[in-house]
């Protein structure tokens, strides 16, 4: 019996990445997305001042990420933080996810991996944004710690260490068995 990826969902609705998609949002969605995703971006910068300072340097500077059919263009503010750039703006660096796979891309970012990304563009903002991915995380726990306290909060991160961690493992475990396979490498 077949199994089915646990983002099969996911894929019907963004179609198979080559035939387009397979579900339309509103515009107004599609908007109301992006703007989240700059919210979330900008409260991530917040907490790192030197990716502000770096950014701020990059004012007016657009970056477009692509990935199957969904696109976000981004522009840098001079308060060195991001915003939702204007679609008939061009962009100044293109990235580009290569993976199609949704599952693909979350097995590379738990094992601590970049997914695979086709970049077009200013090299120099190419290296800011890699100093960006590279340097700057999302305190998770911290945010957690406001709303639910600092015990429950650090329990719960514990918790996600963990689980991360033991499917970092397996996601290790199973592409080292398949480069395993596909060498014809056997074990007694």
């Amino acid at each position: 019996m077949a199994t089915q990826s646990p983002f099969s969902l996911l894929d019907s609705f963004l179609g198979a990445g080559k035939s387009g998609p397979g579900f339309t949002a509103p515009d107004w969605a599609v908007e109301e997305v992006r703007r989240r995703i700059v919210l979330l971006l900008n409260h991530v910068l917040m907490q790192e001042s030197e990716a502000m300072v770096r950014l701020a340097r990059q004012k007016g500077r657009v970056v477009m990420i692509n990935w199957r059919v969904l696109t976000l263009k981004l522009i840098a503010t001079p308060a060195g933080l991001l915003d939702v750039a204007p679609t008939d703006t061009l962009p100044d660096l293109t990235l580009a996810l290569t993976q199609d796979s949704p599952l693909d891309i979350a097995l590379a970012l738990l094992r601590g991996d970049k997914p695979t990304v086709r970049i077009e563009g200013d090299v120099q903002l190419a290296a800011e944004v890699n100093w960006l991915a590279d340097h700057v995380r999302w305190d998770i726990e911290d945010d957690l710690a406001r709303v639910i306290g600092d015990v429950p909060a650090r329990t719960l991160g514990q918790i996600a260490d963990r689980m991360r961690d033991a499917v970092r493992r397996f996601s290790q475990a199973r592409s080292s068995g398949a480069a395993d396979a596909a060498g014809g490498n056997t074990s007694s």
